[in-house]
């Protein structure tokens, strides 16, 4: 998987960066929203806590999808601009818990 920032955009208003980016995966499938968070993120060298991937879709008949993130400067201005839905599926899924008494 191969990340390529197309753009960067200052919004001092809103105290983020908006970021558009490519993604090139070639020898896989479409990869989750979670990897891409943590691969945009490390191409930017961010926090990936404060990096928020706003949309993400594969163009038809290709192995690259294009996306759009917004990156904070702090994760209280996140939660007060950012959608509840995008920070939700930003968010790793908590681990379910074991179930106690199973029967076999």
């Amino acid at each position: 998987m191969e990340i390529k920032i197309l753009s960067q955009n200052d919004n001092p208003l809103l105290k983020r960066k908006e970021i558009r980016f490519d993604v090139a995966h070639v020898a896989s499938a479409t990869p989750t929203r979670l990897e891409i968070r943590r691969a945009v993120a490390d191409a930017l060298k961010a926090n990936v806590d404060l990096l928020f991937v706003k949309k993400f879709e594969t163009r038809p008949g290709m192995h690259t999808a294009a996306g759009v993130a917004n990156l904070y400067d702090s994760a209280d201005q996140a939660k007060l601009i950012e959608p509840e839905y995008i920070i939700k599926r930003n968010v790793p899924p908590a681990p379910k818990p074991a179930e106690e008494g199973k029967k076999e």
